[in-house]
């Protein structure tokens, strides 16, 4: 999923057109084209038409956006990718599971609040439901907490998809709001309340302990997210971003899981993150998951390292996103495959295609790893002239 940090807003210095694309190309053939390119490079199979695609479904839900030429810049100022495209791509790759694609939008970037914004988000998600069979209740059911009538935060609603192998594999739907709509102060009680609904109430005495022990100001609650649709094990997620910590910290949070977690995720954090010492740029971000399975702690924990902020180049982004893959023992070589697919621009000339390296883990799965893509519908940032240092990036 989408997890830029507003504290650090893209730059655009030096920006260059993005790849295969001109100013009068919109944005819903721009992302089309990403979209089915990275199916095929993953492997899934892609009629001509696509119109076996669900994730193409996602692109309606930009509304006027996906009819807007790249050429006359974002709709908004999305917080979702660094030059605010409205969209982000992503791979689940396992040793033991097929690759998944994933689509990741948010339906009211044309909206000039963020109280519009949660309006148009839950229109679409309603109109997205009734097209594809499935209820939006658990959202209904937090609506007070995630849209107050004055909203704050950095967005309102996201919405997400997942295309699994096989021509009649359901896809999985995930929504995604903010606990900060109440205020940066309140995100905490905010969480804690949205949990409980879900029938985790005594889950969060551990995650407070273990994920946001330093405070709201060091350990963010950046998003609550739901699985709506065909899950086979639904999850109630929360996402906590950690300023300025070290690998040892982050690793930490990992015990929340039993067993070689943690020391997993410590070992990650490094390889992906390029062992700056600590991570004082973009936070690194931990997701614990829930479900039915275990209403005390989390059944799932995901490490998500903004690798774009600590590589000089997307080469070196996708050396290290590969060489995490290896380790997994699963096919390293779609990272290349996926990158044809989004751009015709060489690795070395910009940073932030790959925009974060996910180590997941979970009490019912083999680990896996996600690798998060920017559409660069707007913009290429160049590299770096200089490796990130010990306190981040230079």
């Amino acid at each position: 999923m989408a997890l830029s940090n507003p504290r650090h807003p893209y730059a655009a210095v030096g920006e260059t057109p993005p790849a295969r694309t001109g100013p009068r190309t919109t944005l819903g053939e721009h992302l089309r084209g990403q979209v089915r390119r990275l199916c095929e490079a993953a492997g899934l199979a892609v009629p001509a038409d696509g119109s076996a695609l669900p994730l193409l479904d996602l692109l309606d839900l930009l509304g006027p956006a996906a009819h807007r030429p790249l050429g006359a810049g974002p709709p908004s100022p999305s917080f979702v990718c660094d030059d605010h495209s409205p969209a982000e791509l992503s791979l689940a790759l396992g040793a033991a599971t097929p690759v998944a694609v994933r689509l990741l939008v948010e339906p009211g970037c044309t909206a000039t609040t963020l109280e519009e914004n949660g309006r148009i988000g839950r229109r679409a998600l309603a109109a997205l439901a009734a097209r594809r069979g499935f209820s939006t209740e658990p959202v209904r059911r937090v609506e007070d907490l995630f849209f107050p009538p004055v909203m704050h935060g950095s967005f309102a609603l996201w919405c997400a998809m997942e295309q699994r192998p096989g021509p009649n594999s359901p896809a999985g739907v995930k929504v995604y709001v903010d606990p900060r709509a109440h205020g940066h102060e309140r995100s905490g009680e905010v969480a804690e309340e949205a949990l409980a609904r879900f029938g985790f109430g005594r889950a969060w005495p551990a995650l407070r302990e273990r994920a946001t022990r330093r405070g709201p100001s060091r350990d963010e609650i950046l998003f609550f997210a739901l699985d709506l649709g065909d899950w086979h094990t639904p999850r109630v997620k929360v996402y906590v971003a950690h300023h300025d910590v070290t690998a040892t910290q982050a690793q930490d949070v990992a015990r929340l899981l039993p067993g070689e977690a943690a020391d997993r995720v410590r070992e990650f954090c490094r390889a992906v993150g390029g062992d700056p010492g600590r991570f004082a740029h973009r936070p690194l971000v931990s997701c614990l998951s829930y479900t039915g399975r275990d209403l005390e702690r989390p059944g799932g924990h995901t490490l998500h390292v903004p690798v774009r902020d600590y590589a000089p180049h997307d080469g070196v982004a996708r050396d290290r996103a590969t060489a995490a893959l290896r380790r997994l023992g699963t096919d390293a070589g779609v990272v290349d495959r996926a990158l044809a697919a989004m751009t015709s621009r060489q690795p070395a000339d910009g940073v932030g295609l790959i925009t974060y390296v996910s180590l997941v883990q979970s009490t019912w799965q083999p680990p896996r790893v996600n690798v998060y893509f920017s559409p660069e519908a707007y913009a290429v940032r160049p590299p770096r002239t200089a490796q990130p240092g010990p306190g981040g990036v230079r």
